[in-house]
């Protein structure tokens, strides 16, 4: 099965070849991929923020959103990654011709969300947070998502290491754009409602 999650983090090379395989018009069933996938941190930090809570520091109590408000921010959350894959996927397709190979949107996003799997479902963290513990296994879901592209890319675009190198950096540079983005819209979200709001 091309679209097991799990096979991206256990049998990459495996998974992109036969991602590979398919046919242009074959790609368009898999952009529910990252539509199902993408629950899983929203679910996980929903439970987190507002059911196990989390500790700041030392202290004794234990730090909770409220409902609403967490709502309010997972649903931000989970059009933010799906929007993220999305703009990658058609950076993608859009880079194909610059390097001389022919692709489809639809091809292009489901790249860059078989790319993002590790990202997914390190996403379970949220349901208990602890800050060093997510940090950590976040720095190696980003880091096996980065891998994934530089792997990804050439064998599914069907083009040399060398210049799937170079393809795979300038995706690298537009998701850090997008990062970057993210971080800018965060700030404007909160100054319009978006600000967390703890319990009591």
């Amino acid at each position: 099965m091309i679209a097991n999650p799990f096979g991206f983090l256990f049998f990459p090379l495996k998974q992109w070849q036969l991602t590979a395989t398919l046919k242009p018009d074959q790609y368009t069933p898999y952009l529910l991929y990252p539509v199902l996938l993408a629950l899983i941190p929203g679910i996980a930090w929903y439970y987190g923020t507002t059911v196990s809570g989390w500790a700041v520091g030392d202290g004794e109590g234990v730090t909770r959103l409220t409902t609403q408000s967490a709502l309010k921010l997972i649903i931000a959350f989970y059009f933010t990654m799906l929007i993220s894959i999305a703009v990658v996927g058609y950076s993608i397709s859009w880079m194909a011709k610059t390097y001389g190979v022919e692709t489809t949107t639809s091809k292009g996003i489901v790249v860059s969300a078989f790319a993002a799997t590790p990202l997914f479902i390190i996403g379970v963290v949220g349901f208990y947070p602890v800050l060093w513990l997510d940090l950590s296994l976040g720095v190696f879901a980003v880091c096996w998502s980065v891998y994934l592209l530089y792997t990804g890319i050439p064998i599914v675009m069907k083009m040399p290491k060398e210049q799937g190198f170079l393809y795979t950096s300038a995706i690298i540079a537009v998701c850090l754009v997008i990062l970057m983005c993210i971080m800018g819209g965060t700030v404007i979200l909160w100054d319009n409602g978006f600000m967390p709001v703890f319990t009591d």
